[in-house]
């Protein structure tokens, strides 16, 4: 039997902390193999969001599990419980596997453990873990990361699937599988978090660049050119490019192909059309281009984005 323990502090989301409880908890309806001991572990009573928890036991319990969770810290400004991080490295340095869901990469960093590692975190907050660990190497476009002994996931419903990833390395696939049906999730989910990103557009009325990124989003069936862009922008293609790069961090071409990417996701979840169409539609040209594109934006092919996405209403 694993023994898994649930880190639960003031500041953490209950969303993630409750998830990583059903999957760890107890075992799906016809698993009889041994199934894991989760204690959650925490200082005294603690306030999870709105909900108020009794844990099991202290944080020094975290050195005695097998697997330490560490759910998402909920205040970014605010620096994790230094109780928190010492249990955390303590925990590790037992021997310990140490998974943080969402922002709970943070706590994680905090403790040092993923210096000279790969990690993620929530796609909006990845930035910011680079900028205040700039020794962690941090990939914002997968849904989780296995170090071995220490893992990262990416945002909320990753969270889930970076849970289910540690069961099936501990019980195999056909486990994880039924832990996947009982949630009625799906076992493994292709791609990263570059689906669930929406681009930056300026977000003051009277930006240079204000009334342009309508005027594209209207015409993303054309083939537009940066020429083209700097015209109805009334500026020189160089003026535009560090506007451009001012408000999105990226180039103007680089911008427009992502909304012709976003364009024909919605396209996919929302429509029948073919992928000849919808190349058409979003500026692509050709289904070739249109699916070369999506594949290495998105990390899936369109035929899959569009099974697992597909709107269930017209």
């Amino acid at each position: 039997m694993t023994t898994v323990a649930l880190a639960a502090t003031d500041g953490m989301l209950h969303f993630e902390l409750s998830l990583a409880h059903e999957v760890f908890a107890a075992a799906p309806a016809g698993v009889t193999a041994p199934w894991y001991d989760l204690t959650v572990c925490g200082p005294t009573a603690v306030q999870v969001g709105r909900f108020r928890l009794e844990p099991d036991a202290g944080l020094d319990r975290l050195r005695q599990a097998d697997t330490v969770i560490v759910p998402g810290w909920a205040d970014l400004d605010e620096e994790p419980p230094a109780q928190l991080v010492d249990a955390v490295r303590e925990a590790h340095e037992a021997g310990a596997r140490v998974a943080s869901l969402c922002t709970g990469a943070f706590v994680l960093a905090a403790a040092g453990l993923l210096d000279g590692r790969r990690a993620t975190t929530h796609w909006a907050h990845t930035d910011v873990l680079a900028a205040r660990h700039p020794r962690v190497e941090v990939d914002p476009d997968v849904l989780y990361v296995d170090n071995g002994s220490v893992l990262t996931s990416a945002g909320k419903a990753a969270a889930l699937d970076l849970c289910l990833h540690l069961v099936r390395l501990d019980l195999g696939s056909s486990v994880a599988n039924a832990v996947a049906r009982r949630l009625v999730v799906p076992p493994h989910r292709a791609g990263g978090q570059a689906q669930f990103v929406t681009a930056p557009v300026p977000e003051q009325d009277d930006h240079p660049l204000a009334a342009l990124f309508p005027w594209i989003i209207e015409r993303l069936d054309q083939p537009l050119t940066v020429e083209d862009l700097a015209r109805r922008a009334g500026m020189s293609s160089r003026h535009l490019g560090r506007h451009f790069r001012a408000v999105t961090g990226t180039t103007p071409l680089q911008w427009l192909l992502t909304q012709r990417i976003r364009h024909a996701q919605e396209l996919l979840e929302k429509t029948d059309d073919g992928v000849d169409t919808i190349a058409a539609a979003t500026g692509m040209g050709t289904a070739t281009t249109l699916r070369r594109h999506f594949n290495r934006t998105v990390g899936v092919p369109p035929d899959t984005y569009r099974r697992t996405f597909r709107s269930r209403t017209r």
